[in-house]
């Protein structure tokens, strides 16, 4: 396929004929010239994503974006890797396609995140489990989490919390707990009563103690009783509401050749040499978002330190330290890429536009070996979620993607 040529030629298809052409001009990038296609390539309402899809986690990409070039680069069978994985949203698009899959991620939430909805229980098999965790145990006094939680609601997550840790370090643990786990994680936090706590922040972002006191002060609001077992149950069922039989069997197929790495991007020994068509992924980006900060009650769930996390993460506000990061992680990814395989890296908009990463990107992944083939610019309607990054719109009122595309010869 001349992938050059098919961008230039994109038109979205939609209702009341096809979309607009794409811009392409050029930029002079590294001493050599690099092509810019610039249109709306996918939109939210394309293909509507799976609900399996519905976890929430800081900076994650729309499903739509990796969809898009893995039904342009790869075929069945093929391997789709992301080594900076998050909530698994690559893979587990992959995955519903009939592609292997990689995931990795230095934060080992990502794990607890993905894994479990490539081997889902039933709802039956869910509810049955809950019924046999006490719905309260030993008080835990180690953290104060009264402002975000009622007494009752507080008992049976550290119920919960130590039910889990025990089938783990038992050697017990099975798909049905790490869905209980995962889908727990996600429902600890956020603005509705879908969640275990009062009223607080979205859910892909903890406030911190003193926070959520002001929040509660402000608002006038106390923690009021969730059911956690019902809402797990809620949330099992919407995840999986237009999941197939047939769907639930690919993903157990696929996940049972699936690798789920907790490594760093730079240093993947599990992955063999050229054995992956395509990567699709999106950094940590300069000091924008803070993970850590903002996983502290998930990573308390899970009994994760979050310091330790902290100290792996590449979340930086120097550009040099930043590149000599992503540089080593595109040696390492020209390792693992197959002959005639591809990168997607999108980079987004940060710093209000006065930092192009994109730009930046290109010569990091010439000077591993990669054959630039162009810079992306998705353009999609304004969302409130770009605010939150610090990314301004540009005069049309959109925001956008910004993937740098490489291949492999």
């Amino acid at each position: 396929m001349d992938l050059c040529r098919y961008l230039e030629k994109f038109r979205l298809p939609g209702e009341g004929g096809e979309g607009r052409q794409t811009r392409t001009d050029y930029l002079e990038i590294g001493g050599g010239i690099t092509p810019r296609y610039t249109n709306e390539f996918w939109t939210a309402s394309q293909r509507k994503a799976s609900s399996l899809q519905e976890i929430s986690y800081r900076a994650c990409f729309k499903p739509q974006l990796p969809r898009f070039f893995i039904e342009l680069l790869t075929l069945p069978g093929d391997r789709v890797y992301d080594p900076f994985s998050g909530r698994g949203t690559t893979v587990l698009e992959a995955g519903l396609m009939g592609r292997r899959v990689i995931a990795n991620d230095i934060n080992p939430l990502s794990r607890i995140l993905t894994a479990p909805r490539f081997f889902i229980p039933s709802y039956e098999e869910v509810a049955e489990r809950l019924r046999e965790i006490p719905a309260s145990g030993p008080v835990d006094q180690e953290i104060d989490l009264s402002m975000f939680y009622h007494p009752k609601t507080m008992e049976e997550i550290r119920s919960l919390r130590n039910y889990l840790h025990s089938r783990a370090t038992g050697g017990e643990e099975d798909r049905v707990d790490r869905w209980i786990r995962m889908v727990a994680t996600n429902r600890l936090t956020g603005h509705s009563p879908g969640f275990f706590s009062v009223y607080t922040l979205p859910p892909n972002q903890a406030a911190s103690r003193e926070g959520q006191q002001r929040i509660n002060c402000r608002r006038g609001q106390s923690p009021p009783y969730r059911d956690t077992r019902e809402i797990v149950l809620k949330k099992t069922r919407s995840l999986t509401k237009d999941i197939a039989p047939e769907k639930v069997k690919l993903l157990e197929k696929i996940g049972n050749s699936a690798l789920f790495l907790c490594s760093d991007s730079r240093n993947t020994p599990g992955i063999r040499n050229d054995s992956v068509q395509l990567t699709v992924t999106s950094p940590p980006f300069l000091d924008v978002v803070q993970y850590t900060k903002d996983n502290w009650l998930r990573c308390w769930f899970n009994g994760i330190d979050p310091e330790e996390i902290e100290q792996k993460i590449t979340v930086t506000r120097s550009l040099p330290d930043w590149c000599a990061i992503m540089g080593a992680t595109f040696e390492e990814l020209h390792r693992v890429t197959a002959p005639g395989g591809h990168v997607a890296f999108e980079v987004g908009e940060v710093r209000n536009r006065t930092l192009r990463l994109d730009e930046t990107i290109v010569p990091l992944g010439t000077g591993a070996g990669f054959t630039c083939r162009g810079i992306m610019v998705n353009e999609q309607p304004f969302t409130k979620t770009s605010h939150i990054w610090g990314i301004g719109n540009n005069s049309r009122g959109t925001n956008t993607n910004r993937i740098v595309l490489f291949s492999k010869e």
